[in-house]
This record gives structure tokens, C-alpha cells and sequence, in this order.
């Protein structure tokens, strides 16, 4: 048992039947698929080596699950589907087929247990491949970390993707220098809005609840079918809203989007049924490492401090506002911006860490999980944000048209998980189907709203 490696905590509670988290990483690729070749590329590749991904799930007498180090067979975890999943094929219909494909998976059973708990679907008939990685190897920045590692530039086939993220200053703002004064108003400040939402925290795990809406979930709609929506970006849309309001961030922009989308498809979906400013809030995964973006794999392997391999994630509780009067779109970003404002403050996301370091450490991974579990149910949606590659690049010589990703189903009917990617982001919009029936018109909200927010920005320049 010397040679074992227990879990952490995290990766403890992402194996819990109430969560089982498995991450779908999904690959758009420009050429067709060589199986053989793909194969061969796994077999010599970084991931291999990867103690996670080399390891064996094992429980001992007691329950208590340890990674054990075991041999891989390659032709195990690589699943060729060579048939269509849809009846059509090409362009379009590939992202279409593919999203049904990732629907399916959202709603189906658990990993094989008796091998690394990894796999690589090939769809050939589409030219994309799904990444099925369970959440309890890493998060999603140490995952990515490892995928772009073996991954290179198109316009430089020696070269690493690079990774520009300004998630830095989403959790410490813009200060600068400050004098005492300000210093001690600072402080004051982070104190008082910490017991604010750490008490929110506390109280939403235990009763406090999101008011009932056509987005609400709930126990047991983690095993609803599902179906699976792109909703499209632009970057440099993004950065043009941003520019019409000081200091906002990318982050400010996106969680802006989400606020006006979804006010957007409630109005249409209930029409003058909801209350001006109602509050729906979301959960948010928050990347905790002291460096953000893009990690050094050789450093988070080594366990260096802040940026150790594995899952460091805390939670923030975003709330957004329902509103159909008429509204500038800028006053989106402008609360949304506040909000946020407030949330780097604090160390609610810190506190949600720790927290269920200390409850699965003496309370176990079942106490652990029934905690998380009324908190995804008493709440409306979750959000995640992962920062890809800037430029474009290639895996194995083929280059890569979009990168997506999605997970298992929650207890909530609404699911967004945004990823960036060469100038570009894509929002996976992962739903309850017969809650949310109708996911390609919510994904034409959020793109419509962030265009009104453009619109808006440019027109505010030009006066």
C-alpha cells in the first residue's frame, strides 16, 4: 500500500453517485482522423507518463480510494465510432451531431473503474474527438495545462501554445498605489463583504433558495436527458463592450451576457410572469492557483507552491438580475462590474476550499457531498470559464478547428461552460431538455445580447 497515492478531498467528492463529475473535452479537427496514427501519438506521448492518468482507482477496507499505478493499454481507452451519429453529415451538422453525441455521454453511466479513468472517443464521420476525463485527475486549468502540452503552434510547429489571461485581475482588481487610509478602507471592506457572502454561502447549503423559474432544476434532474447548444463569441466583440465601461474585465463582460441572455429567454419563455429584478444565482468553479492561465506542467508536477497538478477550484455564488424594461445594455456591464467588484474582495471562493477540506477531512466525502449537492439545488445554473490558446495549433500535425467543453449533468437544468480559443470563445450550453426544450434560442440570447452591448459601446465612442 506504500506505493498508493490517496485522493484529495476534491478528487473525493468528484466520485460521489450524487456528483460524479467526468469532464468532455471536445476537439474539432480540419483532416480526417487517422486511427493508427492517433494511437501511436497516445502511446508516446506526455499523458502516458502522467502518474493521474496512469493510475488505477482502488478502495481499501475502510472505503478510502487511492491511486495505484498500473500499465496502460491503449486500445482500451481509445473508442472508434466510425458510423454517423446523425443522420447528417458535414460542416454544420458535424457541430450538431457532435453536441448529441456529448448530450448522450452527459447522462451516462460511470467510467470504467477496472482501468485510468480516461478516454478518447474518435467521431471519424465528424472529424472531432471527445476527451472523457474524469474530474477527480485534475481540473480544468490542470487539464488543459496537460492537452496543450502536446499540443503545438500551427504557425510554429515547435512551439507551445501561449495563454493571455486577465483572471488575475478578476480576483485582485486594478489598485495600484494606495496611501493608509485607503489601505485600512481596503481591509475593512474585505472583511465586512467575506461575512456577507460567506454567510450566503452557509445559509444556501442549508435552506435559502433561488425562486422557482422555467430554468430551475432540482433533485434528481442530474439524470434528466439532456441536449447540448454552442452559443458563438467573438473576442474582439467582447473587448469592444469592455472598453465602453472603465476597468471592466472580459469577465465582467461574460457574466453580463449571461444576465441579459437569460432575462431575454425568462421574458419569452414567461412572459410578464417574473418580478422586475428578480435574483437567479449562479455557481461558479474558481481556478485558486497564485498564477492564472496556462501552467508550468513540470512545476504542478512537482507540487510547487501555487501551482500543484490536481483539483484546486473554489466556488463563487454570481447572482444576476432579471429586467425586460428597456435598459441600456452598458448597465449590464456596469452591475454586473459592481457585483463582481464586490466578489474580488473576499475570500468567499477561498473559504468554499477550505471548507470542504475541513468537512470531507472529519465529516467524509457523504457529509461533503450532501453539503455541495443542496447548494447546486438551491441555486439556478452554473457557469465556468476556461482560458485556451490564443493562436491557432495543432495536435499531431492536424490542426484544430475549435475546442469545447462540457461535463456530466448537475442537479441544475442549465449548465454553461465557456472555453477561448484563437480570438474566439465558445459557450457550451448543457440542459435539461424537458425543462429547457429549446437551448439553440438561448444560445441566440446570449449572442444577441453581447451584440447589443457592442452596438451600445460604439455608439457611446463616438459621442
Amino acid at each position: 500500500m506504500n506505493s498508493d497515492e490517496p485522493l484529495t478531498p476534491a478528487g473525493r467528492l468528484f466520485l460521489r453517485p450524487e456528483i460524479n463529475q467526468i469532464i468532455h473535452c471536445l476537439v474539432g479537427l480540419k483532416n480526417s482522423i487517422d486511427v493508427d496514427s492517433v494511437k501511436s501519438q497516445i502511446a508516446d506521448s506526455i499523458m502516458i507518463q502522467h502518474p493521474r492518468f496512469s493510475s488505477l482507482l482502488v478502495r481499501d477496507r475502510n472505503g478510502v480510494e487511492y491511486w495505484r499505478r498500473t500499465s496502460i493499454e491503449v486500445d482500451r481507452h481509445v473508442i472508434v465510432v466510425s458510423d454517423p451519429v446523425s443522420d447528417d453529415v458535414g460542416g454544420v451538422n458535424d457541430e450538431k451531431a457532435a453536441n448529441e453525441y456529448l448530450a448522450d455521454l452527459a447522462i451516462s453511466s460511470s467510467m470504467d473503474y477496472s482501468k485510468p479513468l480516461w478516454e478518447i472517443h474518435l467521431l471519424l464521420a465528424h472529424n472531432c474527438a471527445v476527451f472523457r476525463i474524469h474530474h477527480a485527475l485534475g481540473d480544468g486549468i490542470s487539464l488543459m495545462s496537460l492537452f496543450l502540452t502536446c499540443c503545438r503552434r500551427a504557425d510554429d510547429p515547435d512551439a507551445l501554445p501561449t495563454i493571455v489571461s486577465d483572471l488575475k485581475a478578476v480576483r485582485t482588481g486594478n489598485r495600484g498605489r494606495r496611501s493608509c487610509g485607503e489601505m485600512m478602507l481596503e481591509f475593512l471592506l474585505t472583511v465586512w463583504f467575506s461575512l456577507l457572502f460567506v454567510l450566503e454561502f452557509i445559509v444556501r447549503a442549508l435552506w435559502v433558495c433561488d425562486r422557482k423559474t422555467p430554468i430551475s432544476g432540482g433533485d434528481g434532474v442530474e439524470l434528466w436527458p439532456r441536449k447540448v447548444a454552442t452559443a458563438k463569441f467573438a473576442l474582439e466583440d467582447m473587448k469592444a463592450v469592455k472598453k465602453g465601461v472603465p476597468n471592466a474585465t472580459i469577465n465582467d463582460v461574460l457574466f453580463s451576457v449571461i444576465g441579459a441572455g437569460l432575462s431575454r429567454y425568462l421574458e419569452h419563455r414567461q412572459p410578464k410572469g417574473l418580478k422586475e429584478g428578480l435574483q437567479l444565482t449562479g455557481v461558479a468553479m474558481v481556478n485558486l492557483r497564485e498564477q492564472p492561465g496556462l501552467q508550468d506542467l513540470s512545476d504542478m508536477m512537482k507540487g510547487n507552491k501555487g501551482s500543484r497538478w490536481g483539483n484546486k477550484l473554489g466556488i463563487l455564488l454570481l447572482p444576476v438580475n432579471y429586467y425586460t424594461k428597456a435598459l441600456d445594455p452598458l448597465q449590464y456591464v456596469k452591475r454586473t462590474k459592481k457585483m463582481l467588484d464586490r466578489k474580488k474582495r473576499t475570500f468567499e471562493a477561498h473559504f468554499s476550499y477550505g471548507i470542504g477540506k475541513l468537512v470531507m477531512s472529519f465529516l467524509g466525502p457523504k457529509v461533503a457531498c450532501i453539503l455541495n449537492y443542496r447548494i447546486v439545488c438551491n441555486t439556478s445554473f452554473t457557469i465556468s470559464n476556461v482560458i485556451g490558446p490564443r493562436e491557432e495549433i495543432t495536435i499531431g500535425g492536424n490542426p484544430v478547428t475549435y475546442i469545447r467543453v462540457t461535463s456530466t449533468s448537475l442537479s441544475h437544468a442549465l449548465t454553461m461552460h465557456m472555453m477561448s480559443y484563437a480570438g474566439r470563445a465558445e459557450m457550451q450550453i448543457l440542459v435539461a431538455k424537458d425543462i429547457i426544450p429549446d437551448p439553440e434560442f438561448l444560445a441566440e440570447c446570449f449572442e444577441n445580447a453581447l451584440l447589443e452591448m457592442k452596438t451600445a459601446g460604439a455608439t457611446l465612442t463616438t459621442k
